[in-house]
C-alpha cells in the first residue's frame, strides 16, 4: 500500500493567523506554546476530537505541533482521514522557538520548549 507523503510546512512558514493545534502534554504546554493555538494532548484527541471540529474555522487548516514533529505526524494523519486539511509543523515548537516566533508560558514564566 503506498500513502501519500504527509503534507508538512516549516515553523517559520506557519501564517500569523494560522490555525495551530498542539499535542503536547499538559507540562510541555505550560513551560511554553504559542499564543492562541488550541492544546489538545495526542493521548485525549479522540475524546475530545468535537472540541477541535468547533474551533478550527471552516475550510480552514490545522497546523498540528508538538516538540519535534512525531506526535504531531501521527496526529496530522488522523485528521487527514477524518477529512481535515492538516499539515505537520515540521521541527515542531524546537523549530518554532529557534526561528524566533513568539512563545508564551502559563502564569506569565519565562517561556521556553520543554
Amino acid at each position: 500500500m503506498h500513502f501519500a507523503p504527509l503534507p508538512a510546512v516549516d515553523a517559520a512558514e506557519v501564517p500569523a493567523d494560522g490555525f495551530l493545534l498542539d499535542v503536547r502534554e499538559d507540562d510541555e504546554w505550560a513551560a511554553g506554546h504559542a499564543e492562541g493555538a488550541l492544546h489538545l494532548p495526542m493521548s485525549r484527541l479522540v475524546a475530545r476530537f468535537g472540541e477541535l471540529t468547533e474551533a478550527v474555522p471552516e475550510g480552514g487548516r490545522v497546523h498540528v505541533v508538538c516538540r519535534v514533529g512525531g506526535r504531531s505526524a501521527q496526529v496530522a494523519q488522523y485528521l487527514i482521514a477524518q477529512g481535515l486539511d492538516a499539515v505537520n509543523v515540521d521541527g515542531g515548537m524546537l523549530r518554532w522557538e529557534s526561528a524566533g516566533r513568539p512563545l508564551v508560558a502559563d502564569g506569565g514564566a519565562h517561556a521556553f520548549v520543554l
